[in-house]
């Protein structure tokens, strides 16, 4: 079995890796990529059952040494890194993962993310208006990444002043999760989690005196039995709500409008309709199916598994191929079109299973605002060049979108 066409490397791909995962769903279910030393994932069905599956982790560490894993310890340089991640709830497994989830769902709660309805809606036609008074600009720049970045920084009390040091912070933390990291993208992620953690150590020890509205004042206070987080986890979990909280909205909303530019007669559609909820809603999930804002995400094979025949041993390491997952012809009629009226989409874009995406609900909302707002306020958008991708196929989207109103 060949994973030729599995370049991850190569900008060719990173542009359009669809028909790759066309031929990797061909070739079989369970595919040994030599140079990540990995298991590629590449069916809906094996996606989704693995996302669920408790022989897998995100983490090995609650039941065996780096040793009896047959791995290597990470290199003590990048400890500040490991630290921040290793103690956030993307990267544990129960008993910690479920204590911690548990205790932030009592500050994020639905209630919380309805309350930011206002505000997000409000910060997002302030946006729009601001882009179409120029006449246009990068969509990226001016829309996708300043939203959701405002709406997690104003969930959790940072003051407006400190907001432009999240999204750098964020950034360069983020290279560390793309195949084989370079030893510079590991420098700058080590130093971003240094500095992120200690701006966050001072603000928490800022809400512990004087205590607020925000979700750092709620996770200081969240207690269930007597526990309560500790300060590293209140810090991972606040970095990974920056993270994970703001990487799906901009890149599916870079991706998305990308997308709607090269399917004209589906934008066509969505402006005659799209002020109807129901189906702006519809809209959202088939652009989060459609051009995925992420690709690959990794589990640790923690007891011997099978998968299509293939024996995957304890000590391997999955990746989880949710673009292709997101275009498998077994659920999705023809998964190449844009159809903003498909209905039936179990899309894999926001995980499955204990680490489905906490934000999932106030990402939504920020899609939905931010799609409306230019559909309103900018009738005749369209493309005004050349879009950038970013570098990377993992955490995928563009670096810019320019447009003209």
């Amino acid at each position: 079995m060949t994973t030729a066409a599995f370049t991850p490397d190569s900008p060719a791909f990173a542009a359009d890796p669809y028909p790759a995962y066309t031929e990797l769903r061909a070739t079989g279910r369970a595919l040994w990529f030599e140079p990540t030393r990995q298991w590629l994932i590449p069916h809906h069905a094996d996606v989704s059952a693995l996302l669920r599956d408790r022989r897998l982790g995100r983490t090995y560490l609650h039941r065996y040494t780096h040793e009896e894993f047959g791995r290597q310890t990470p290199a003590p340089e990048h400890e500040p890194f490991h630290t921040l991640n290793d103690n956030g709830l993307l990267d544990l497994e129960a008993p910690r993962h479920t204590r911690i989830r548990r205790l932030v769902a009592k500050a994020f709660t639905p209630r919380t993310v309805a309350g930011l309805q206002p505000y997000v809606e409000e910060l997002a036609a302030s946006l729009v208006r601001r882009l179409v008074a120029d006449g246009g600009g990068d969509l990226v720049e001016e829309l996708a990444e300043p939203l959701p970045v405002a709406v997690i920084a104003e969930m959790l009390g940072v003051p407006e002043s400190d907001r432009p040091l999240l999204r750098p912070w964020s950034a360069d933390i983020c290279g560390m999760y793309e195949l084989n990291p370079s030893v510079e993208t590991a420098r700058k992620a080590v130093a971003a989690s240094v500095e992120f953690s200690a701006y966050l150590r001072e603000l928490i020890a800022e809400r512990r005196k004087e205590p607020g509205e925000d979700l750092i004042s709620g996770l200081i206070a969240a207690h269930d039995e007597g526990e309560r987080l500790t300060e590293q986890e209140m810090i991972s979990t606040c970095v990974l709500l920056l993270n994970a909280g703001h990487e799906a909205t901009v890149n599916t909303t870079g991706n998305g409008w990308l997308a709607l530019f090269r399917n004209p007669e589906q934008l066509a559609s969505l402006r005659e309709h799209g002020a109807d909820p129901e189906k702006l809603s519809t809209a959202v999930e088939e652009l989060m199916r459609y051009d995925t804002p992420l690709h690959l995400f990794e589990r640790w094979v923690l007891e011997d598994i099978e998968v299509g025949g293939v024996r995957i041993p304890k000590g391997s390491e999955v990746a989880l191929l949710f673009g292709s997952a997101n275009h498998d012809p077994a659920v999705f009629a023809e998964p190449g079109r844009l159809d903003l009226t498909r209905v039936d989409n179990p899309h894999v874009s926001l995980g499955a299973g204990i680490h489905y995406c906490l934000g999932a609900p106030l990402a939504r909302i920020e899609l939905a605002a931010s799609f409306r707002q230019l559909l309103v306020q900018a009738p005749a958008l369209r493309l005004a060049g050349e879009p950038q991708r970013k570098e990377g196929f993992v955490i995928r989207g563009l670096a810019t979108l320019p447009v003209e109103v």
